[in-house]
C-alpha cells in the first residue's frame, strides 16, 4: 500500500508519527497547498488528511485511492458524496480530545476568574516589593463554588466539563441545540434562560444551522454583568463582532476564545483591538491538542487503517 499524510504539521512531531510505515510505503508532508494535492495523491492508496480538502475532482483523478482517513472528527473537508459514488471509504476519528478540551476549558475559566497573569506581572514588576501590606487586592478574583455553569452542547466534552465543575461545587445547567439531548442529572434550559441565569457559559456544540451566530448581541445583553463566556467549541457560534461590542460596553465581565470564524485570525481582528484587552483571553485553537490527545488521534487513525485493510481480505 502507498500511504500519504498531507499535513503532519497539524499534529506536530509525535513519537508515533511514522506508525503508518507498517502498512507500506509511507510519505508525509508538513503542509499541502490546494494546487499540490492532485500531484501528491497520484498512485496513493490511502490518504491521511487533517484539514487539506479532498474534492471530487481529485478523487476522480486518483484511481488508486481506496481510503481517506480524516485525522479529526469533522469530515467537511472531504466530498463525502463523491467518495461514496467512487467507492472510496472515508473514516474519521472521534472522542480523542475530550480530556484535553475539558482541561483547557477550565484553564480559561480559572484564568478569567483568578487573573494569575496580572498577579504575576504585579510581583515581577517590583510593585509588590514596595507594598506596605502582605497581600494585594487590586485584582479581585472569584470562587467557582456555588456558581451556575451553563453548558451549550452536552456531548462527550460537555459532560466531562460538567463532571469537573461538580468537583468545584458548581450548579450545572445546559442547553441542547439539537433539542435531542436530555440528561437526567442536569437541568435542561432554553437558551434564553441559560443566558440570563448562568455565571459561566461554556460552548461545546458543533457548528451547524442551529448554532451559527447562536450567541449574538441580543443574547449577550441577557447575560449577567459579572458573567464570563468560554468558547472551545467552534468559531461562528458566537458572533465575534457582537462579542467585541459587548466587552467594550462592559456588558459582561470577560470572555475566552480558543476557536474563531476564520483560522488563523486576521492581524487586524477586532479581538486584538478591544478597548479593554484584559477582558478577553485568546488561544490559537489548542484546546484539543494536548500531547496525549494528538498521540491518541494518530493511534486511532492507525486502527482505522488496520480495520479497513482487514475488511479487504
Amino acid at each position: 500500500m502507498n500511504i500519504t499524510f498531507l499535513d503532519t504539521k497539524t499534529v506536530g512531531n509525535l513519537p508515533n508519527l511514522n506508525i503508518f510505515e507498517e502498512f507500506g510505503r509511507y510519505t508525509s508532508y508538513e503542509t499541502t497547498q490546494p494546487d499540490e494535492v492532485k500531484k501528491r495523491l497520484a498512485g496513493q492508496d490511502i490518504i491521511i488528511t487533517n484539514k487539506v480538502k479532498i474534492p471530487r475532482e481529485v478523487m476522480e483523478q486518483s484511481p488508486d485511492m481506496k481510503l481517506i482517513c480524516v485525522a479529526a472528527t469533522g469530515t467537511n473537508n472531504v466530498d463525502l458524496e463523491a467518495a461514496k459514488e467512487l467507492n472510496i471509504a472515508v473514516k474519521n476519528v472521534e472522542d480523542y480530545s475530550t480530556a484535553s478540551v475539558a482541561q483547557h476549558t477550565f484553564s480559561m475559566i480559572l484564568s478569567l476568574l483568578n487573573q494569575p497573569t496580572l498577579h504575576d506581572e504585579y510581583v515581577k514588576s517590583g510593585a509588590y516589593s514596595k507594598s506596605d501590606i502582605f497581600t494585594y487586592l487590586g485584582f479581585p478574583f472569584w470562587e467557582l463554588q456555588g456558581k451556575r455553569l451553563g453548558i451549550i452542547g452536552l456531548g462527550n466534552i460537555g459532560k466531562k466539563v460538567a463532571e469537573i465543575a461538580e468537583a468545584f461545587d458548581c450548579e450545572i445547567v445546559y442547553y441542547s441545540s439539537s433539542g435531542k439531548n436530555r440528561h437526567s442529572t442536569y437541568q435542561r434550559l432554553e437558551i434564553e434562560d441559560l443566558m440570563t441565569s448562568a455565571d459561566i457559559i461554556s460552548v461545546h456544540a458543533p457548528l451547524n444551522d442551529a448554532t451559527r451566530d447562536l450567541i449574538n448581541y441580543e443574547k449577550l445583553k441577557m447575560m449577567k454583568k459579572d458573567a464570563i463566556l468560554i468558547n472551545t467549541g467552534r468559531g461562528g457560534i458566537i458572533n465575534e463582532v457582537d462579542l467585541c461590542k459587548a466587552l467594550d460596553q462592559n456588558l459582561i465581565r470577560g470572555a475566552a476564545m480558543d476557536v474563531f470564524t476564520q483560522e488563523p485570525i486576521a492581524r487586524e481582528h477586532p479581538f486584538v483591538k478591544l478597548k479593554h484587552p484584559h477582558k478577553i483571553l485568546l488561544t490559537p485553537h489548542i484546546a484539543w491538542a494536548s500531547v496525549e490527545s494528538r498521540t491518541l488521534l494518530l493511534n486511532k487513525v492507525y486502527q482505522n487503517i488496520k480495520a479497513f485493510l482487514l475488511d479487504q481480505h
